[in-house]
């Protein structure tokens, strides 16, 4: 057995029990979200959204090219 991971696991159980009597009256609510970070959420996919569709042209533009057939000098 590795001593090292024996003795790691038993830190870690030890600091998760110590955890559950470390609580404090002032604890935030963690699990809301927002409306900052709903925001920021719409801006980052509107922004992916133009990204795509700039690239979705300049692809669909390209394709639709006639292609220039290689000749020989």
């Amino acid at each position: 057995m590795n001593i090292d991971l024996v003795l790691a696991a038993i830190t870690h159980t030890i600091h998760g029990h110590l955890r559950r009597f470390a609580v404090t009256d002032d604890r935030r609510d963690t699990g809301a979200v927002s409306l900052e970070q709903v925001l920021w959420f719409v801006a980052a996919g509107v922004a992916v959204a133009v990204i795509a569709g700039i690239l979705w042209g300049k692809i669909k533009s390209e394709a639709n090219a006639p292609i220039q057939a290689p000749t020989a000098p």
